[in-house]
């Protein structure tokens, strides 16, 4: 009879790293670029750091405080570039906030929701409101626009997840969506939504790249123009 192989004491196991938060976020965001925000749970976390899930809460609150510290580290990785005028800057660095959206599934869309809050999303914010400071733009207007140009970057990531990333059958989704919506407008009864009609090639015009820039510089110049209401 075979002889069973030793069993191998716990004391000689080399001993885990203490958790942390840092670790937590770290080994999410790994999750995260592997398969996508919706397969990080506290459960999954759990599993990738050998340790269960009640070990967890006590440096995150839930699911969505998990979620939100993630957003926050990525966005570390956004910086103001150098080369060029205030507008230019500022098209580049909303430019990249929106491609590291696009670059991790679910994380648009989950952005929505969690609104970016921590203190990489405050320097996004300090660098951004910069960047209009420096343009000329008046500062309670600016203090405004940053607002809302950081909400437009996450909408249009959200709206156009880059199909790369999200699967193929998402993509397919996706496509679809855009098919449908080109047909409602080209086929739109002249009777009924004759401005639509009228102007249907208008309305599909021009490249998102195109649209994109057009929409960056459309809200730059309308802050420019609009007073905030008195506080």
């Amino acid at each position: 009879m075979a002889s069973e192989a030793p069993t191998r004491s716990r004391r000689e196991r080399p001993s885990k790293p203490a958790l942390s938060r840092q670790w937590i976020i770290q080994a999410t965001v790994d999750i995260v670029r592997r398969e996508g925000l919706d397969k990080a749970t506290m459960r999954r976390v759990a599993q990738e750091l050998d340790t269960g899930p009640a070990s967890l809460y006590v440096y995150i609150a839930n699911t969505a405080e998990l979620h939100a510290a993630v957003l926050d580290e990525l966005l570390g990785t956004l910086e103001v570039s150098t080369g060029g005028d205030w507008a230019a800057r500022t098209h580049r660095l909303l430019a990249d906030y929106r491609t590291l959206l696009f670059s991790y599934q679910g994380l648009a869309r989950s952005a929505l929701i969690i609104r970016p809050s921590g203190t990489n999303a405050t320097i996004l914010y300090d660098n951004l409101l910069g960047l209009l400071l420096e343009g000329g733009m008046e500062s309670s207007r600016a203090s405004w626009a940053v607002d809302l140009l950081l909400l437009y970057v996450i909408a249009n990531a959200a709206e156009h997840a880059s199909p790369e990333r999200i699967g193929t059958e998402l993509a397919k989704r996706s496509d679809s969506e855009r098919e449908r919506i080109t047909h409602s407008i080209l086929d739109a009864d002249p009777a009924v939504t004759p401005h639509v009609s009228r102007h249907a090639e208008q309305i599909l015009a021009g490249t998102p790249a195109q649209r994109w820039d057009w929409a960056i510089n459309a809200l730059l110049a309308g802050f420019a123009a609009t007073p905030v209401p008195p506080t």
